[in-house]
């Protein structure tokens, strides 16, 4: 998983409340078990007609956003489904960092899985950097995960928590294999002992 620590990038307008994982990645979709080629079919729905003509009007059509690596986004975002394929077309998409008022549970804790930060602010703080990101091409914003601030386009700053494991994850790239990788030498003693006292299960 790649480290999160300083990013910049066009921050996007999404201020809708109640986004669901359905919303995010339609279920049509949901066969793959690749983490890779989602981000095509991101807010799907949204994104294109019927015909897969694109909608002009959605925000990451337009041109000033279609490299965007931030979301403003409203309360409740990634409501619904538990499908992790969310976060994965986001992250496939090349959105790095989600922010909004409040997430759903189980999808806030598959962003740190895959590399994305969530961050949650109170709506009134979520309102001016949707009011920064409504600047198109000018919506640039700095997330640093280290000294865990928000700076707008005009130099602003708003501060930000996060559960001390969770940052020292994303710092360091560690998902749940990351984390048990390690303590690979443990592992390996534990193994070699029990290949020693029960060599019969290892035939």
């Amino acid at each position: 998983m790649d480290k999160f620590t300083v990013l910049t990038g066009v921050a996007a307008p999404l201020p809708m409340i109640n986004v669901d994982t359905d919303m995010i990645i339609p279920k049509q979709f949901l066969k793959t078990i690749k983490r890779t080629g989602l981000g095509k079919h991101l807010f799907d729905e949204m994104r294109y007609t019927a015909d897969g003509q694109e909608i002009p009007d959605f925000v990451l059509n337009k041109p000033a956003y279609r490299k965007a690596s931030i979301l403003v986004a409203g309360d409740n975002f990634g409501c619904g489904s538990s499908r992790e394929h969310a976060p994965w077309a986001l992250a496939d998409y090349g959105i790095r960092c989600i922010i909004a008022p409040s997430f759903a549970d189980i999808f806030y804790n598959n962003c740190f899985k895959n590399g994305i930060l969530p961050i949650k602010l109170p709506k009134e703080q979520v309102d001016l950097l949707l009011d920064d990101a409504s600047r198109g091409s000018n919506a640039v914003i700095t997330v640093d995960l280290e000294k865990q601030t928000i700076t707008g386009p005009d130099g602003g700053t708003i501060s930000f928590d996060l559960d001390p494991f969770r940052r020292h994850c994303l710092l360091n790239g560690l998902d749940d294999i990351g984390l048990t990788m390690q303590q690979s030498g443990q592992i390996d003693g534990y193994e070699g002992r029990q290949r020693a006292a029960q060599p019969w299960m290892w035939a």
